[in-house]
Parts: C-alpha cells; sequence; structure tokens
C-alpha cells in the first residue's frame, strides 16, 4: 500500500535530514558545514544585537549623555548599584540548578574539551539574562565573555536542535564565537583568529572556512543595526622614533605585570568560591565593587569612553595607574567568584590604562620625539590581551582591525611578544582560562589521537549491512536472513552480534547430518562466536564510540537513532575505529 499524500513531504524532508546528518559526520562535509556555519553566524550576530539592545537602551535611558557614562551619576549611585545588583542576580541564582551557574569562555572551553561541545540551554539562558544584569548594575565586567557564550551556545544548539552528529558540534561553536566576536567589536579576522587560538585551540582548513564566513556574517549583522563605525578608529598615530623601542619594551614589561597580578588574583578568587553559597559569592563582589566606584567610577560598566579618554591623553599618570590597579582587582575578584561577565573588555580597559601611564612617561622623557599617549595606550591593550589569554596572534589582528593602522604592527609584534613571554617565563603563569579550568578540576588536553577521532562522526564508519532477528528462528526463515547478505546478525534481545558465516556453517552442518527437520533454531546455543554490544546514540563521534567500548569492555557497538523509535542503524566495531585513525 502505497503512503497517504500528506506524509510524503515529511518522509522527503526526513530522509533529507538524515542524509545531511551522514554527510556531516565524514571528513568531506565542508559544503554542508560552511552552510550551517552561516546560518550559525547569523543567528549569533541577531542574538549579541539583541544583547547590545538589552543593556545600551536601558542604561541609555537612565545614564545622561551616554549609555556608558556611569561617571556622571552620584555617589550614592556608584556604591548602592553594583550591590544592588550583584545581591539580586546571586538570590535567583540560588534558586537555578547549580548546572546551569557555569557561564562565559571559560565554560565554553569546557564543553568544547570535555562535552564534545554539547551546551546546555540552562546556562545559555543564564548568560544572556546574568550578562545584561552584570552590565546594567555597573559591575565591573566587559561584554564580550558573554558574547563568545552566546555564540557559541548558538552554534552548538542550532546542531543538537538538528541531531547533528557531535563532530559538527565543536566546529558550529568556533563559527558562534568567530561571529560574537565580531559582532561585539566590528573584526571579522579577530574573530576569526579569536575562535581558533582561543577556544578551538587549533587551526584546520575545514574549521577556518565556516568560521571565516560566520565572521563575516556577525559583522554584517552589527553593521546593519550600529552602522560602520569601528572602535578606536581615531587611533592613526605612528612611531615617532625608534629610540622609542626600548619604551615599546617597557610596556610589554609592564603589562606582564599587571597580567600575572591578574591571572592570580583571579584565579584565587575562583579557589575561594568553589564550595560557597553563589549568593554570599556575588554579594561580596559587589560589595567590593560598590566600594572602589566610590573613588575610581570609572570602573564601572564596559568603560571604552575611558578608553577613549586615555586615547586622546585626557587622563594623567597617576590616575591612569589607579583605574589600572582598581579595575583589575574589581574585574578579577568579580569574574573569579562566578559573576556571568566578560573578560576581553576589562582587559583592553587594564591594558590601555597602563599602555596610556607608559606613553605619559615618554612624553616626558622624549617630549620632541615621542609618540603620541594614545598609540601607548592601543599597544597596552592589545599586549594585556594576548598575555592574559595566552594569545598573541588574536590580540595583534584585534588592535589591527580596531585602528585600522597598519603602522601599529611592527610595535604590536613587540610589545605584545614581550608581554606573553614574560607573563609566561618570568611568572609562570598559563593563560587565564586554561589556569582556571584547572583550579576547577575540567581541564584537559585533547592528545592528537582524540583530535582526530573527535572530528569524524560514528556515521562516517556505520556498518548498515545489519539483519536484526531474535535468539529462535526456524531453518527457512534462517536462510531466508542469509540471502540478504548481511554482514552482521544483531540479535536485539540480548544485544548481541552473531557472525553471518557461523550461522551459514551450521545451516551446512544441519544439511549434511540430515537434521535439517530440526523445528526451530537457538541462535544462543549454535556453535559461534557472539560480541556483546553497548548502544550510542547516532550523533556521536569516534572517540565517544572508543571511549565507550573501553568503559564497557566490547568491541562494537549498535548505533541507534536519536528518535524516539531507537532503531538500530547499524553497527561500529573496534577493528573499524582501529584502521581509521593507522592509516
Amino acid at each position: 500500500m502505497s503512503d497517504p499524500a500528506s506524509t510524503r513531504p515529511q518522509k522527503f524532508l526526513n530522509r533529507q535530514a538524515e542524509s545531511l546528518r551522514d554527510k556531516l559526520a565524514r571528513d568531506d562535509s565542508l559544503p554542508h558545514l560552511t552552510l550551517l556555519g552561516l546560518l550559525t553566524g547569523i543567528i549569533a550576530g541577531a542574538i549579541i544585537v539583541l544583547f547590545r539592545w538589552a543593556v545600551e537602551i536601558p542604561l541609555g535611558h537612565f545614564l545622561p549623555d551616554s549609555f556608558e557614562n556611569f561617571e556622571a551619576v552620584s555617589s550614592l549611585v556608584h556604591f548602592a548599584l553594583p550591590i544592588t545588583g550583584a545581591v539580586i542576580l546571586g538570590l535567583i541564582l540560588q534558586c537555578v540548578d547549580k548546572r546551569h551557574h557555569a557561564t562565559s569562555i571559560g565554560h565554553v572551553m569546557d564543553r568544547l574539551q570535555n562535552h564534545q561541545g554539547r551546551m546546555p540551554p540552562g546556562n545559555f539562558a543564564n548568560q544572556f539574562f546574568g550578562g545584561a544584569t552584570c552590565l546594567l548594575s555597573g559591575q565591573s565586567v566587559g561584554r564580550e565573555g558573554p558574547a563568545v557564550h552566546l555564540g557559541a551556545g548558538t552554534g552548538s544548539l542550532l546542531g543538537q536542535w538538528l541531531k547533528l552528529p557531535a563532530n559538527a558540534l565543536k566546529p558550529l561553536a568556533g563559527c558562534g564565537v568567530a561571529a560574537a566576536i565580531a559582532a561585539c567589536f566590528n573584526t571579522p579576522m579577530a574573530g576569526v583568529i579569536f575562535a581558533m587560538e582561543v577556544v578551538l585551540m587549533e587551526y584546520t582548513i575545514v574549521g577556518f572556512i565556516p568560521v571565516t564566513l560566520a565572521a563575516v556574517a556577525g559583522a554584517t549583522m552589527t553593521r546593519l543595526t550600529f552602522g560602520q563605525e569601528i572602535a578606536f578608529m581615531n587611533a592613526q598615530s605612528v612611531m615617532g622614533d625608534l629610540r622609542e623601542l626600548p619604551l615599546m619594551g617597557m610596556v610589554g614589561l609592564a603589562v606582564a605585570v599587571f597580567a600575572a597580578a591578574y591571572i592570580r588574583i583571579h584565579g584565587g578568587a575562583c579557589r575561594w568560591a568553589l564550595n560557597r553559597p553563589i549568593a554570599l559569592r556575588f554579594a561580596l563582589a559587589g560589595l567590593f565593587t560598590g566600594c572602589c566606584a566610590l573613588w575610581i567610577p570609572q570602573i564601572m560598566g564596559v568603560g571604552y569612553d575611558t578608553i577613549s579618554r586615555a586615547l586622546a591623553g585626557e587622563i594623567g599618570f597617576w590616575l591612569l595607574l589607579a583605574i589600572a590597579v582598581t579595575k583589575l582587582f574589581a574585574t578579577s575578584i568579580s569574574l573569579g567568584v562566578g559573576m556571568p561577565g566578560g573578560v576581553v573588555g576589562p582587559l583592553l580597559f587594564i591594558g590601555a590604562c597602563v599602555g596610556g601611564a607608559v606613553g605619559n612617561l615618554a612624553q616626558m622623557m622624549m617630549p620632541d620625539s615621542a609618540s603620541a599617549i594614545g598609540f601607548y595606550v592601543i599597544l597596552g591593550m592589545g599586549a594585556m590581551m594576548g598575555a592574559t589569554l595566552n594569545a598573541p596572534l588574536a590580540a595583534m589582528m584585534a588592535i589591527l582591525e580596531l585602528t585600522y593602522n597598519p603602522n601599529i604592527i611592527f610595535p604590536s609584534m613587540l610589545v605584545v611578544i614581550a608581554a606573553c613571554l614574560c607573563t609566561r617565563w618570568v611568572f609562570r603563569c598559563d593563560g587565564l582560562f586554561q589556569h582556571v579550568l584547572r583550579i576547577q578540576g575540567k581541564f584537559h588536553r585533547a592528545e592528537a589521537m582524540e583530535q582526530l577521532l573527535s572530528r569524524t562522526g560514528v556515521r562516517g564508519l556505520i556498518d548498515r549491512h545489519l539483519a536484526e532477528t531474535p535468539t529462535s528462528i526456524i531453518p527457512s526463515a534462517a536462510e531466508q536472513l542469509l540471502s540478504h547478505r548481511p554482514h552482521w546478525i544483531l540479535l536485539r534481545d540480548n544485544q548481541q552480534l552473531l557472525q553471518p558465516a557461523d550461522l551459514a556453517n551450521y545451516l551446512q552442518q544441519l544439511s549434511v547430518t540430515g537434521a535439517e527437520q530440526i523445528s526451530e533454531i537457538n541462535l544462543l546455543e549454535i556453535p559461534a562466536r557472539r560480541y556483546d554490544l553497548a548502544r550510542i546514540p547516532a550523533d556521536a563521534n569516534l572517540y565517544e564510540a572508543l571511549e565507550l567500548m573501553n568503559r564497557q569492555q566490547v568491541d562494537a557497538l549498535w548505533v541507534e537513532s536519536t528518535d524516539n523509535t531507537h532503531q538500530p542503524l547499524g553497527i561500529i566495531s573496534r577493528e573499524k575505529i582501529d584502521n581509521y585513525y593507522r592509516i
């Protein structure tokens, strides 16, 4: 009987979806992954626009002149606003499942390293609303960390909704990260480098092309909404004299001191917060920020207006130094105890103040030939980001795109590398996120074999030549079963595999001995090798399959569909996986 006409479109769509999942499970899926990356970039860019509106529109009505102008409100607001916001957010999250508390870039890296890119929606919602609350209440945090989480979550949740294989989730999350950074800063190339250097921590052609297209899509969404303006584009100065090179090196060394201090304090706050109630943690962090804001209100919020003033040389040496130190403590403590804010913006802020302080010294030492203070501000921004996150290339690309100034390339290479080397070798500090994940017991460095197997889904090696049968079968049914030439016979009742050759040999022996009139064959009793099985969903990757085999001590897995039927799609064996990564 033919299918009703009403069910044919649905069945066609199901077949196309299954075909897409099969293609994405293999290593020849670049065209499909690229289109999905573009879709991820568009959606992630739209979500970042909504996130920015959720922060900027209310603050634009509350604060005079600009949504960043926290300095213009009264001292009472400086003190009370961070405390009130932190207490409210902490009390709300106290009622939320603890599993959904983790947010920002560290959480993204944990899910990519330890959970094959599967990101939960609860943390995504907490990041959106919690991050917006932090920024609205003037906490000393940035918007880029929430943006990275929201972007990565967009890609991962899209893949999970489409029931794509696990090996596709990680590159889609990377696409979301690139789109988010591009949408935040209007810097598509920096978004690509940040996604691959900081979050994915690998460079591949299969990953690079979709991530690049996603970054373009994210930047396009921002430009359509907020216009073509590039942050800090007015910094068009050049290095005045080669005699300034020692001063450039001084910027790198000074930034390294601040970067190492930030990593240590952030890590210490994280260690202290591990087993303490989230409401208590947030309340203390809000109190500390409120006290700091009484004297240095510039630390509140994103602070790009303060960076612009530093670029223009409007802030003196001692105030720049005070702002940098205060921002360092307020941000590292707030984010260390788990507030759902971002770290990239504050790092640029601290670096700008440190660079501006050194620029003031340069003006005093070389009044006629020193570069403009804004030049040192930009160098400090890139150095602080690169040294703290252990991402020198992303930092150099970011400051190049943020300024549209090619003259920044030569000095930025010196300053960023000096800061990174000093932070790593003198102060013995890892990158911030690796340091925090180690404290939380979540750091995992993937070996080469794990990286290889994680890029391919079980669908890519599945053997679909499978026949199902009950454990008891009549001889004619057994012959009919073998006529389809299966590679495996699945005894579904007890989850075991039988090789067709063993059943064929048994039937032949029955014929030779004249016992072919036997009424029923018990497949559990015939002489044959039977393989114990474990189940694995069809969206898993090869690394998860191998781990499950080792854990269950089996040599084959029953790959089942991800819908409600849990039908067996095929078999994947240890031998196939071994042959795959030994080629």
